[in-house]
């Protein structure tokens, strides 16, 4: 077991600098830090640039002298300012440009120095999440040499780098853990071109979905599994990355080692993504038996058997929907059968694209299900443009396929918190409200925002939605059923 780790120097942030000088150095003799937590391009490099060229530097360089060297080395931040102070000496030749002020510090420790370095890029408008990630574990690298030991644990870090003044949970470690040990050597394009905490987090949690049916079906050990996933997110591996195509890339995957039919693996995937259980016959495809792949594509479209009551033979669809069945009580049956079949691919579609909490069931009214609020404020700050306009075209297709906003409005307000954006705005009848809520996009947009968007299945799964809704609202019209029935005795709807 390994020993507790004893700190023995002062953080960073505590030290007097007592022994601190202010000198005026030449920029030849200043060395970029070796260890620079910024490896990519800094952003804001032009701006930088012109200011220093217009008005010089703002502040003075930090600078520290390894021991042994007489030239300097940076100490803390200010990579981008000495090169532009070196480009624009060898540019313009002007004498400003060649001297420095700075403040020389004592050397101390090789972490300190890098924790000084991740503090500064941190104060002056962060760092891309990957380069913020190799720079911890290039100082936990440091931190085990410097205080002599093995391995230190990421709730050992996490003191070690308060103590340094660099706040950062233990939790997060382990996600850039994750970034630097696992996606660095597999996607690198990706991540320099700027992939983020929320897309590494929805990286891993398809990795750990994907493993774990992987091995409830027992389609070989960890590592041939760690062999796949590399595989995959090295092809798909590209400055313009998407999530997509690298979770259809897995259930395809999955689906041609477990012979198992595509949507069913898609349907699974999608229920461990969201915390659900998933309870499925573990057929397997055989193109001579047809009564298999029905039974397997049932869980996917619910098909006219299960649009029945349990008790009446099964009808082809046509004939369901011409003739529909009563139980004991004069209720239809299919109407039931149908809401069932609206709210599990609401529920579905939602689950996929970060909406499930905002789906109700309401297996005895209206149509199966209801949104109860907006996309969540959470999911509006995390997703890029082209991924936010798919996820707020898919919830207005699932308002409109649960007449959120044709219902009584009474009715959809009993189901609703009156501290959320949505009753608010039903409440008061204002559409800006909501409009400034949930992106809408014109019609015309639907087919670049929603249409070419989707990936298969959910393209299939939405279909079957809106063939589901046509089908209980010509039910209900048929045979005289109203659908929000209750409307005036539960909702209290006024005319």
């Amino acid at each position: 077991m390994m020993r507790k780790v004893q700190v023995a120097t002062m953080s960073a942030l505590e030290q007097t600098h007592s022994t601190d000088k202010v000198a005026r150095v030449e920029v030849s003799r200043i060395h970029h830090y070796a260890r620079n937590p910024r490896r990519q391009p800094n952003p804001e490099y032009a701006r930088i640039k012109a200011s220093i060229q217009a008005e010089g530097l703002d502040q003075p360089l930090v600078l520290s002298q390894e021991p042994g060297e007489s030239d300097y080395v940076l100490h803390s931040g200010g990579n981008t300012r000495l090169k532009i102070l070196k480009e624009l000496w060898e540019e313009t030749g002007d004498e400003r440009f060649r001297w420095a002020d700075c403040v020389v510090r004592t050397w101390s420790q090789e972490s300190n120095v890098l924790f000084a370095h991740l503090r500064e890029n941190e104060l002056r408008g962060g760092l891309p999440f990957i380069d913020k990630a190799l720079a911890v574990f290039e100082a936990k690298n440091l931190l085990e040499q410097e205080l002599a030991v093995d391995s230190l644990s990421q709730r050992q870090l996490e003191e070690l780098f308060k103590e340094r003044g660099f706040g950062l949970s233990h939790s997060m470690i382990s996600k850039m853990g994750f970034a630097v040990q696992v996606l660095w050597p597999l996607m690198p394009k990706a991540l320099a071109a700027g992939l983020g905490r929320p897309q590494v987090e929805r990286i891993r949690a398809l990795q750990r979905a994907a493993q774990a049916i992987w091995n409830r079906r027992r389609l070989g050990d960890d590592a041939d599994f760690e062999g796949v996933f590399a595989e995959l997110c090295r092809r798909h591996d590209g400055a313009e990355w998407d999530i997509q195509p690298l979770h259809d890339a897995l259930v395809n995957e999955i689906a041609v080692e477990s012979e198992q039919n595509r949507q069913v693996i898609h349907l699974e995937m999608d229920a461990c993504l969201a915390g659900r259980s998933f309870d499925f016959p573990d057929n397997t495809l055989d193109d001579q038996d047809d009564g298999r792949m029905e039974e397997v594509e049932s869980v996917a479209s619910t098909d006219s058997e299960q649009n029945v009551g349990e008790d009446m033979p099964a009808q082809a669809p046509a004939e369901a929907e011409s003739t529909p069945k009563t139980n004991s009580t004069g209720k239809f049956k299919d109407i039931g059968a149908l809401r069932d079949q609206l709210c599990h691919l609401a529920e579905a579609l939602a689950a996929a694209h970060g909406l499930s909490a905002v789906v109700k069931p309401l297996p005895d009214q209206g149509l199966g299900f209801l949104l109860i609020d907006v996309p969540p404020q959470e999911l509006r700050d995390v997703l890029d443009p082209d991924a936010l306009g798919l996820v707020s075209a898919l919830w207005w297709q699932l308002a409109a396929s649960s007449e959120l906003t044709s219902a009584p409005v009474d009715c959809v307000l009993a189901h609703l918190d009156q501290d959320s954006t949505l009753y608010q705005a039903l409440a008061s009848h204002d559409a800006e409200l909501l409009f400034g809520s949930v992106w809408t996009p014109d019609p015309g947009h639907l087919s670049s925002q929603l249409w070419q968007q989707l990936n298969p299945p959910d393209w299939q799964s939405l279909l079957q939605m809106m063939e589901a809704y046509r089908s209980l609202k010509r039910l209900a019209f048929d045979t005289g059923i109203e659908l929000w029935e209750n409307a005036e005795t539960e909702c209290d709807v006024v005319e």
